[in-house]
């Protein structure tokens, strides 16, 4: 069949079918504030999408309204740069629900644009969309012809004051509706600052000057205020030690880094934190994950934690100062000399050593479970070499995620991507990944996957693969719901719901387009080593068989609190 025409169609004087109206000047402030936008097209948005990709604007199209803001997430996470997602109404806006918790959970600054109902009133098919999105703890604002453009603008400007998610919505009838005289809004109110106290600052660096073995432990809040260096170079100054949370993983880019705090420590790590007398933690929540269930540090530890958010009172034992995080570290710099005696370094020169921070699983560096299946420990500690050292490591929500922080390194806090963990949901991985992907091409693209979660999200498993350039797959396939397996079939709770019948993702992604193996034994990994030495780009899925009988180590701390 050969077409007659190429033309684009046009409507009244020479007008594009999606310009001049409200959805148009959306989509045009969405140009300009966003590097990329993520979506899955309907009836909603259909006109703003237009808009953006008949201007060539980056688009990258979901397969299930689930990755839309999942991809928007990643892309965030792992760039620093706000990003945007779209949806249509009803079944668009409810399928992007639980990500869009996550993201509101995890502080990810973001605009999700929604079709809506009419403004006439609602559709037997439309749901009240803003008092859902209220009641996952995010704001909704409405585009109309009077305030289309200002209105757009408002959301990005606060999604990036609050550090969260908002919702832009577009209802039905007003999407095509012509501009109107412009409605100016209300300025936002100026953020409010939290000073240093002086004597504050007086008397944290008094207790870290006097402390024998001090340790800083910074979290986001240290990234998103720049903070970094200058924490650093305190702690050098008093020969501290330092750790991090997950999303803040490799800030400081230090030998005497003992990695992430919580549950992903390292038991050799661990040891040695919990001989720190003084803590000094910067823009870190410390949730129960973060303190191990309150046992990352002895009851006699001095814990000095400083935020400039309200104090969520997770960690009951140490002292909270409420201030805004650069001034309060640059404040301590000023106050802070270097050390004249031995410090905390000098007697544990082992911190920065080779062995001290080898990747090898001393934990347990078997390669078998019991049950004659892989051990994941010896798999992501073998993997650590293998992988291009540039990379991005994204993980899906699941039991499997106890391993891939404790053994992965990688180059910065970007590229340690744990998207679902806030929500504590799992199937979220491929449409992260492919966010991730397009954030940062540069690098190889590493998700590490559950099997359980994996299944949940294979409708954007061909996403990842078309928005990835290099890319690799772990799948660790345990053939079960991991988490449940360990909390509950250990306490006779009957497994039948808990399993799972072997998937093997490897030729589900041959399947795709995608290069992979099963591995059942750690030379099998070689599968993976020779594609990686003679290709420049594609994505490999290694599916690997891991035991059921190998418990991650923040899982047992979990079973263990709860009883």
């Amino acid at each position: 069949m050969t077409s007659t025409s190429t033309a684009v169609p046009r409507i009244g004087a020479n007008r594009l079918p999606d310009e001049g109206h409200v959805a148009a000047i959306v989509a045009d402030v969405v140009a300009e504030r966003a590097g990329h936008l993520f979506g899955l097209m309907g009836n909603g948005n259909v006109h703003l999408i237009s808009r953006l990709t008949r201007r060539g604007f980056p688009f990258t199209s979901a397969r299930h309204e689930s990755a839309t803001v999942a991809m928007a997430d990643g892309y965030y996470r792992a760039t620093g740069n706000i990003a945007a997602a779209t949806t249509t109404y009803g079944a668009g806006f409810t399928n992007a629900y639980t990500t869009l918790a996550e993201a509101r959970l995890a502080r990810i600054p973001l605009v999700l644009v929604v079709g809506d109902a009419p403004s006439t009133g609602p559709r037997p098919f439309d749901i009240d969309q803003p008092k859902a999105a209220e009641a996952a703890g995010v704001v909704t604002l409405v585009a109309g012809p009077g305030n289309a453009e200002a209105v757009a603008h408002r959301a990005f400007d606060l999604a990036l004051r609050t550090v969260q998610p908002v919702v832009l919505a577009l209802p039905y009838d007003l999407a095509t509706a012509p501009p109107s005289e412009a409605k100016p809004l209300e300025p936002l109110p100026s953020k409010q600052a939290w000073a240093a106290d002086p004597a504050d600052l007086d008397r944290v660096a008094g207790l870290l000057a006097a402390a024998k073995q001090p340790l800083i432990l910074g979290g986001r809040g240290v990234l998103l205020a720049d903070a970094g260096a200058p924490l650093r170079e305190l702690g050098d100054r008093l020969g501290a030690l330092f750790m991090t949370s997950v999303m803040a993983v490799n800030a400081f880019k230090s030998p005497w880094d003992l990695g992430i705090a919580g549950g992903f420590t390292r038991r050799h790590r661990l040891d040695i934190a919990r001989q720190a007398d003084v803590v000094l933690v910067v823009g870190a929540s410390q949730n129960l994950f973060q303190t191990r269930y309150g046992t990352l540090f002895p009851a006699t530890t001095t814990i000095i934690r400083v935020d400039n958010e309200p104090d969520p009172g997770n960690l009951p034992a140490a002292e909270y100062i409420r201030a805004d995080i650069r001034p309060f570290v640059d404040g301590l710099l000023q106050r802070a000399t270097t050390a004249t005696t031995t410090t905390w370094r000098d007697r544990a020169p082992d911190v920065a050593g080779p062995e001290f921070r080898s990747s090898r699983p001393s934990e347990d560096p078997e390669e078998f479970g019991s049950d004659g299946r892989l051990n994941p420990r010896a798999v992501v500690s073998a993997l650590d070499q293998i992988l291009p050292a540039e990379r991005s490591v994204v993980m899906d929500g699941g039991h499997f995620i106890g391993w891939a922080p404790m053994y992965l390194s990688v180059p910065d806090p970007h590229a340690m991507i744990l998207v679902g963990t806030a929500f504590q949901s799992i199937g979220m991985g491929f449409g992260s990944a492919a966010g991730v992907s397009v954030g940062r091409p540069e690098r190889t693209t590493v998700l590490v996957s559950g099997d359980g979660g994996g299944l949940m999200g294979l409708a954007d498993f061909e996403t990842f693969l078309r928005a990835t350039r290099k890319g690799v797959v772990v799948v660790l396939n345990d053939s079960a719901y991991g988490a449940e397996l360990h909390q509950y079939a250990v306490k006779g709770l009957h497994d039948q719901a808990m399993l799972i019948d072997e998937v093997d993702f490897a030729a589900v992604g041959r399947a795709l387009g995608a290069s992979g193996a099963k591995a059942r034994t750690l030379a099998d990994l070689q599968h993976l080593q020779d594609w990686l030495a003679a290709n420049e780009e594609g994505v490999f899925v290694l599916d690997v068989a891991i035991s059921q009988k190998v418990v991650a180590e923040f899982m047992t701390e979990s079973v263990a609190a709860k009883g």
